[in-house]
This record gives structure tokens, sequence and C-alpha cells, in this order.
């Protein structure tokens, strides 16, 4: 008996996609919950947490740059496979973890496994959405990183409470997670041309973008010749001037509201869950607004580039959270500069399949999303640094203070660099 066909079955595939990115960042995520017990039981200072979030960005970038190579070969149905069984094995393994060396292991795995979501993810939103939906699409998915952010400040209290569990049930049960995502993936996805419960309506709705006909016959474009592009650079330094205030928002932020109003890292979390509740709505709303941009009769990168500028802004106000003593006027704050980070990231994700084939999306995000993960890389050299320093001083909210000075003027940088390198779109001619 054939099966039956779903109308919009897209938006499946972008459900999939946003159960992947949630469960990729609660096993990243983990880790920064958990800072101020690891570094009890180890002993860690400042700089060997730093170390340890350096160590999975490092292996995150050359991730990144490998499966944007193999998605582009293999296809995002096996691409995410492979990623989602190396990053989940990974993520199990930091429960039997007894010394600061391994755990610095197991984060380079995870690293290596979790970089396949971006490029498999997109490279899927790319083959099942057309172009004006994209954005929308990608801030659906995007949304993960935020729901898996609000799950972690609620689910390790939680788990740490029952009798018999500690930090090593929390990793051992969120890294299963990821297996059990697999099961759908394996029998829910397959691209539009294969997939037989997709409708002839909707494939042609797919493919109804007229600059994109026939782009996946071309032959595949080495990566290494990718660098020879500005349309690649845009990308690039985009992602390597904004992915490292990410990563800080994601891996010191429960430290930071620890330290400076004294947030019970033992119970849940509300302000944490209420930043990235937030920004959920960043995410899929910036999304929206570039597509609602081009639904007017905008060039989708100039909607891009505008909803990005509009991002840009917003994210400046968190230079003012050193003025406060009020915890909730911090959470205000930097909720507002996370969710505008969102935002920006949702559209520059988008900017790749504005500016390339379909056959070279994957390599493109593996490109830049290296560039995000090593800027992530080093960036936290700088925080524990700056911290450590503060720290010796009697002062560790002064350091925090003049990181979100660092991290407001970040976005309107990469922005009018981004505009200088292409100040009009042009699409790669491969």
């Amino acid at each position: 008996m054939p099966k039956k066909t779903i109308e919009n079955y897209r938006w499946v595939v972008v459900t999939l996609l946003f159960f992947a990115t949630t469960i990729n960042y609660i096993d990243r995520q983990v880790i920064g919950y958990l800072k101020n017990t690891l570094e009890t039981e180890f002993k860690w200072d400042e700089n060997d947490y730093s170390h340890i979030v350096s160590a999975f960005q490092a292996m995150y970038a050359v991730g990144l740059l490998a499966f944007g190579w193999i998605v582009d070969k293999v296809g995002s149905k096996l691409g995410y496979t492979v990623a989602v069984v190396i990053w989940s094995g990974a993520a199990i393994v930091h429960g039997f973890i007894t010394s600061t060396a391994g755990f610095i292991a197991a984060r380079m795995g995870l690293g290596i496994g979790e970089s396949g979501n971006f490029p498999s993810a997109v490279k899927a939103v790319t083959e099942w959405c057309p172009k004006k939906e994209r954005a929308f699409a990608t801030g659906i998915f995007n949304a993960g990183t935020n729901i898996g952010a609000v799950i972690v400040p609620l689910l390790v209290p939680w788990l740490l409470s029952i009798p018999g569990y500690n930090w090593h049930s929390v990793f051992i049960i969120t890294g299963g997670l990821g297996i059990i995502w697999l099961i759908f993936w394996l029998f829910m996805y397959q691209v539009p041309a294969k997939h037989k419960r997709i409708t002839q309506k909707e494939f042609e709705y797919i493919h109804s973008d007229a600059d994109e006909k026939n782009e996946d016959t071309g032959a595949k474009v080495p990566w290494a010749k990718l660098f020879s592009y500005r349309q690649a650079w845009v990308f690039i330094v985009g992602k390597f001037m904004t992915d490292p205030i990410w990563w800080f928002f994601l891996f010191w932020l429960p430290d930071y509201f620890h330290g400076t109003f004294n947030l019970d890292l033992k119970n849940p979390g509300w302000p944490l869950v209420v930043v990235y509740t937030v920004v959920t709505i960043g995410s899929v709303g910036g999304g929206y607004l570039s597509s609602w941009f081009i639904q007017k009769g905008w060039m989708a990168y100039r909607a891009r580039k505008i909803t990005m500028l509009i991002a840009a802004v917003c994210v400046i106000p968190v230079i003012a959270a050193q003025f406060t003593g009020n915890m909730w006027v911090a959470v205000a704050l930097i909720s507002l500069a996370a969710a505008a980070h969102q935002a920006w990231s949702a559209n520059i994700y988008t900017t790749a399949s504005d500016l390339f084939p379909k056959r070279a999306v994957s390599s493109v995000i593996g490109i830049g999303g290296m560039a995000g993960a090593l800027g992530g890389m080093l960036f936290p050299f700088l925080v524990g640094n700056i911290l450590e320093h503060f720290k010796e001083a009697g002062n560790k909210t002064a350091g925090y203070n003049v990181i979100f000075v660092i991290c407001g003027s970040a976005y309107l940088a990469a922005w009018l660099i981004m505009h200088f390198l292409m100040p009009k779109p042009k699409r790669a001619q491969l």
C-alpha cells in the first residue's frame, strides 16, 4: 500500500531539524551549568575551564570544515546520521570521565560530532524550502539552540535532585537523547526528489526559484576554491566576529549570574530560562522579518542585510548591563542581545544560499562555521584571562563589564565589514 502524501511535508522536516538542534545544544550546554560542581571536584580555575571550552571549539572548527565537505558529498541524511552518532557517543562518555584531561578529550569528540549539525540542517532547508521561506525555516530550527538552553537549567537541577543521580548521570541521560532522535530521522527524512510522501504541488513550490534551476547538476566545487570568492568572505567575517559572543552567552552566563547576583545553580535557573525563552522569539522573529521583506518585493540579500543591521543595533544595549545592580534588568538587557544574535544567525546562514548554488551551500556553511568556531576558540582565552585578572583583584564582576562592552560592539562592526565586502548582492558563478 503506497504511503499517504502529506501537504507541506517540508515543515515536518524543519521540525526534525528543530529537535536535533535542541538536543545538540542540550549536550553542549550541560557543562556550563555543571561548571561550579566540576570546578570543586576537579579543582579548576577560570583558565582551566577556558581550556576545556577551547578544546571543544578547536575540534568544532575542524569538524565544521570537514562536515561541510562531507555533507555536500554524501548528502544531508547520511551526514546528519554520522554527526549524531559521534556527538551522542561523546556526550555519554562525559559521564565516565575521572580527570581534567579526560574532559578535554571528551569535549574534543563532542566538538567534532556537533559540528555536523548546522551544515546538515542548512543543507536540508536549502533542499526543502524555496528562498523566500529559508530564513523563517532556519529561524525555527535555530530556535532549538534556545530551547536546549532553556531545558538545561530546569533539567539538570531536577536530575541532580533524584536520589542516586549525580553529574555523571546528567551527561549519560542527555547524551542518549540524540540516539532516540536518530531513529525518527532515518525513517522520516529523504530529499524531495526521492521522498514518497511529498505532493507534486509541494515539489514544484520547493523548486520555484528561477535562479536556482538546475543548480544541482553542476560539478562539486573543491572547498579550498571557495576561499577565492568575495561572497564566501562575507559569511566568514560575519561568523568569525559574532559566533564567539553566542558561545560566551552559552558557557559563561550561569557563572555570571552566580557570581554577580548569587544565583543558586542547584535550583532551577529562572533568569537563564527567561533569557533563552526570549531568545527563541528573536530566532523565529528574525527569520520571519526577512521573509516578510521578501514577500513585500525586496531582494533576498537586501532583506537579510537590513534584518541583520536591526539585530546588530539591538545588541548594543547589553553594554549597559554593567551599570545595573538589579538582576532582572541585567536579564532584560542580556535577553535582548541574545535574541538579536539569533535573529542575526537565522539570516546570516541563509545568505550562503542567497550567494551560492545548492551544491556548494554546505561547504560554505562549513567554512564560515569553522571561522566562527575559531573565533569561539580564541575568545574564551580572552574571557578567561580577563575574569582571572579581575578575580585576583577582588572584583570579578568588573571583568564581565569589559566583556559586555566587547559583545555589544561586535555585531555592528561585523555588519560594516560585510557591507564593505559586498555592498550589492552578486550570486557566485562557480
